[in-house]
């Protein structure tokens, strides 16, 4: 699992409108975490809509405050109780002026702490799984009600994507979207806790993605990321009654008019198929650009994080994917410092990032889950070692980063437009590879494809000059 790599540890408010024109109520979402998260967010904001809940500025302004959480990154249980702390003085600011606030912890950490989240933070009303948010307007009904807390952390036979309604019709989109298809894992790393916070892995069918999909896209979506914590196990039903893989998925995603790019995260080695590879050839929406996550390149150190691929099946998975797409560029995950990795381990991993070259990728040293099979192994790194490693791994990685955003320099790409860039007169996009660019241009580019020249490669972003502007903006004002 991988998609934590993507963390975004931000607050952001709840973005979507409620379907009454004045809200009877406020809502703030503080998420962290992956784009997962992200969507989960945005959705329970959905379901709550019909209550009259509509987005508030800060927990200073809502009347229900939600703290979605994640829990890869170390001492994530402590942060929350921190960030619930300074929640906690809010509420009774708030209720000291006459104004009630419900406090919800959901995620992952909520799901693996349960009722030790309501044991130490007793004025937290409700605690609920991310298998469980169709379920939230029920649980604000019993947390006005109750005496003690809600708590929703079992995994409940129904899928919740079944019960979760659409975004209100008015609601604002974004030109990029994600789009949730398939969530849990079943491969169980030794590091990870995602089958335990997340569940068994769950696809959902395909009619229910392309659904979503044309919805998005009528809001203004012209790129979709599809997620999921395993998302090339896709295996959904298909309206023809087979079982659809992520391959044939993106191929009838492709077909939908406006949906002019699609990108998946995060893929695990051992369920990139034929019929995925084949996809990256033949589909011009998907982008190629790849995030495969691989861990380590020490045989012994996969074989201790149960990843059941050797690092010579990931380097042959690269070449026939290369093959496919001669054009990819790969992001991956590293873990610096698994129970029992030796200096020759490491070297093996810093061997493989030479050897296949990657555009970018996420690093983290290896810190304990309690209740994974890692957290109890012989061999604990020492934190120092674990500390010169990952500076040495992410030195690397870094130069690669550089030396792939400095050959864009004098190309030519398409980028599509996502909004305005920071100062007047200046727009902003994104490449086919995931690069952030910037360029001089008019507003009425927003969600069109517009060809550019990258003149110069910035420490996070790319910087570019329109080809053909007046064309364009005449084209794109049409």
């Amino acid at each position: 699992m991988s998609l934590s790599d993507f963390r975004l540890h931000d607050t952001v408010s709840a973005d979507q409108k409620p379907a009454t024109p004045k809200p009877l109520r406020r809502l703030h979402v503080i998420t962290w975490g992956c784009q997962m998260n992200v969507y989960d967010s945005g959705k329970m904001a959905d379901v709550l809509a019909p209550l009259g809940y509509g987005p508030a500025d800060g927990p200073a302004d809502a009347d229900m405050v939600i703290l979605n959480t994640c829990h890869i990154r170390e001492r994530a249980t402590e942060k929350v109780f921190s960030e619930l702390g300074r929640l906690r003085v809010i509420k009774e600011q708030r209720a000291a002026e006459g104004h009630e606030t419900i406090l919800a912890v959901a995620g992952c950490v909520a799901q693996a702490e349960g009722a030790e989240i309501t044991a130490r933070a007793p004025f937290v009303d409700i605690v609920l799984g991310p298998q469980t948010y169709h379920r939230l307007p029920e649980m604000v009904a019993r947390a006005h009600r109750a005496a003690g807390p809600v708590i929703e952390t079992d995994f409940p036979v129904e899928q919740k994507f079944d019960f979760l309604p659409d975004a209100p019709p008015t609601a604002d989109q974004a030109v990029t979207a994600f789009l949730t298809v398939q969530e849990g894992c079943d491969k169980f790393c030794s590091f990870c806790v995602v089958p335990y916070t997340r569940g068994a892995e769950a696809s959902r069918p395909a009619a229910a993605v392309l659904s979503e999909a044309r919805r998005l896209v009528a809001r203004g979506a012209r790129e979709i990321t599809l997620l999921g914590q395993n998302v090339n196990a896709y295996h959904g039903a298909g309206p023809d009654g087979r079982d659809w893989g992520l391959g044939r998925l993106i191929r009838a995603l492709a077909e939908l008019p406006d949906l002019l790019r699609i990108r998946y995260m995060t893929s695990h080695p051992r369920d990139m198929d034929d019929d995925l590879i084949a996809a990256h050839a033949e589909v011009p929406a998907l982008m190629p650009f790849l995030h495969l996550p691989v861990q380590s390149g020490s045989d012994r150190v996969l074989a201790a994080m149960n990843r059941r691929h050797t690092a010579d099946q990931y380097r042959h998975l690269v070449d026939r994917l290369r093959r496919a797409r001669p054009d990819l560029a790969l992001s991956s995950d590293f873990i610096a410092g698994h129970p029992g990795e030796t200096p020759a381990d490491f070297a093996a991993t810093m061997q493989l990032i030479r050897d296949i070259g990657f555009a970018q990728a996420y690093s983290f040293k290896y810190s304990a889950r309690p209740g994974t099979p890692a957290a109890g192994a012989p061999g604990m790194v020492p934190e120092a070692e674990k500390d010169r490693r990952l500076a040495d791994l992410q030195a690397l990685i870094r130069a690669q980063q550089d030396a792939f955003n400095d050959r864009s320099v004098g190309l030519e790409m398409p980028v599509l437009v996502t909004g305005p860039g920071r100062r007047s007169g200046q727009i902003a996009g994104r490449s086919p590879y995931l690069q952030a660019v910037h360029m001089d241009g008019s507003a009425t580019l927003v969600g069109k494809i517009v060809p550019v020249k990258i003149r110069q490669s910035l420490t996070n972003s790319l910087s570019a000059t329109l080809i053909f502007p007046a064309f364009e903006q005449e084209r794109a004002s049409a």
